[in-house]
């Protein structure tokens, strides 16, 4: 499974960068607004450190218009992934933006109807948000089960970002389901590193060596 930032923030992405885990960056307009940095300035930034795909999301809500701010945003660099909302509109921009060759990441996904229509749209990845799905009433791991099954169904190569991630056991659970991508903030990533036996053994094993009075270098 891929594993995408979900940050604007150009320390985590660095640092997160350098462990050699990251696959990519998601970003959005309020992740944008929270960093307080410019939009195109910051994107730039974000692919230069990263090589795989950097999603930017266009904010026109008519097909003309997305498809003017998405010819913007794709000569930021060559991995800008260009992010849609899932409507009708972003959907023809979707097909017109993945005909020219260029990634598209079609957003705000709630429902498997809506995953199959992204990826009949020929969609990079479909981005279903299971921390919000859960917010409201509903499993959103078990959307990612039903959207996986059926693009195992029909052979739809549209890859299935996990988005609104909100814990390690999300990350877990859309393992084990088999997501292509999840994306989460650089805390949730971070946290995947923790377990109190890890601690547990290193203390002991600094404890011993202390007692060897040896040193390495």
């Amino acid at each position: 499974m891929k594993f995408f930032a979900d940050t604007a923030e150009l320390d985590d992405i660095k640092e997160l960068a350098a462990t050699g885990l990251l696959d990519g960056v998601t970003t959005n307009p309020s992740l944008i607004h929270k960093s307080g940095r410019d939009f195109m300035e910051v994107t730039r930034e974000i692919c230069a450190i990263v090589d795989g795909p950097v999603s930017a999301e266009v904010v026109a809500l008519d097909h003309e218009t997305m498809m003017k701010e998405a010819e913007v945003l794709r000569k930021i660099a060559d991995n800008v992934c260009i992010k849609v909302p899932l409507t009708i509109d972003g959907l023809k921009t979707c097909k017109a933006l993945t005909e020219d060759g260029t990634m598209v990441n079609v957003t705000l996904c709630f429902s498997a109807n809506q995953a199959l229509l992204a990826a009949k749209a020929g969609a990079t990845f479909v981005s279903p948000f299971v921390g919000r799905h859960d917010d409201n009433g509903f499993d959103g791991m078990e959307l990612i089960a039903d959207i996986n099954l059926i693009y195992s169904n029909y052979g739809f190569e549209t890859e299935i970002l996990v988005a609104s991630v909100r814990h390690v056991t999300h990350v877990l659970q859309a393992a084990k389901i088999g997501a292509d991508v999840m994306t989460a903030p650089p805390k949730v990533i971070k946290q995947l590193f923790n377990h109190v036996l890890t601690d547990k053994g290193i203390e002991g094993f600094l404890a011993d060596w202390e007692k060897t009075g040896q040193s390495i270098i």
